[in-house]
């Protein structure tokens, strides 16, 4: 990809610090949108959850990735809080498509957040981009938040969404919390261990990212996700070899229900996602298995 001016929405987020790094280390010119009045021409306002951006600021941008949205698992899920994990999607991302819309010059490509909650449970069966969505919260939150880029992809504007699995990385998301306690030695496989998870190297999931700004014939929703998911009890032994621990301890449903409330379903729920079309467009990862992952974590 030349050098160009890319827009970043989520660039203190866990990914889009990431792919910041890596953009810039490549010598793109990067804005990042910002709660906060604008400290430099490198930033650009907006409010997610009321649908506003300074839409000029996004002008000359040959890319928008928006990867904004309140933590999925950073507090328990209360009403209030369901309401802004799905307003700051959402709202964040029609307020873009829209800006992205009605400029004159538009952005090749706009590559919008998602996640394999778009499948919801799936048990032993394996998911890839052609599987219908799920039920509950978070498939119809995934559903709703794709929606919201329609305006982009009707005025002709390239639209990617990027269906990201567990992303494995020491300084934030599920692993970010996992690594202490596993470290500690109090880490064990959750519930009966035998659920899916779909996981994804930070360095992968960035590269993946970089592929579909790339790549002109890349369109609709990608499964960021290794080739082979792997149950919660393979996963835990994998921690244990790698960080020398025993993992002795498993978390019973009950307690992970307590503690969790609503969103301990995606942790003891099953998602057996597969990146189908990622793979079929020639994308190679560089950490495909869980010990690879881990180690470059």
């Amino acid at each position: 990809m030349e050098r160009t001016r890319i827009a970043v929405a989520g660039a203190s987020g866990l990914i889009g610090s990431a792919l910041v790094r890596s953009l810039t280390a490549d010598g793109h010119e990067v804005v990042r949108l910002v709660r906060h009045a604008p400290r430099s021409e490198a930033e650009v306002r907006w409010d997610p959850e009321r649908g506003r951006v300074d839409a000029a600021g996004l002008a000359g941008c040959s890319a928008v990735v928006n990867l904004a949205g309140a933590g999925v698992g950073d507090h328990r899920w209360t009403d209030a809080y369901k309401r802004r994990i799905h307003d700051s999607r959402v709202h964040g991302t029609a307020a873009l498509a829209k800006a992205v819309a009605a400029l004159d010059e538009r952005p090749r490509v706009f590559v919008n957040g998602s996640a394999m909650g778009y499948y919801g449970e799936t048990g032993e069966r394996v998911v890839d981009e052609s599987a219908p969505a799920g039920r509950g919260f978070l498939p119809e939150l995934c559903v709703e938040w794709e929606a919201a880029a329609e305006p982009a992809r009707a005025a002709g504007v390239r639209t990617a969404f990027t269906r990201t699995g567990l992303v494995v990385a020491r300084g934030g998301g599920a692993w970010g919390r996992l690594f202490p306690l596993f470290r500690a030695g109090l880490g064990g496989r959750m519930g009966d261990g035998r659920q899916y998870w779909s996981y994804i190297a930070l360095h992968d999931e960035v590269a993946a990212i970089r592929h579909l700004l790339d790549r002109d014939d890349l369109s609709g929703p990608f499964n960021l996700t290794a080739p082979e998911p792997l149950t919660n009890r393979e996963i835990t032994a994998a921690m244990g070899r790698v960080l020398h621990r025993p993992t002795l301890f498993p978390v019973p449903a009950p307690v992970l229900r307590t503690v969790l409330s609503e969103m301990a379903g995606d942790v003891l729920g099953s998602a057996r996602v597969v990146p189908k079309r990622l793979l079929e467009s020639g994308f190679t990862f560089a950490f495909p298995g869980i010990e690879d992952a881990l180690r470059a974590a």
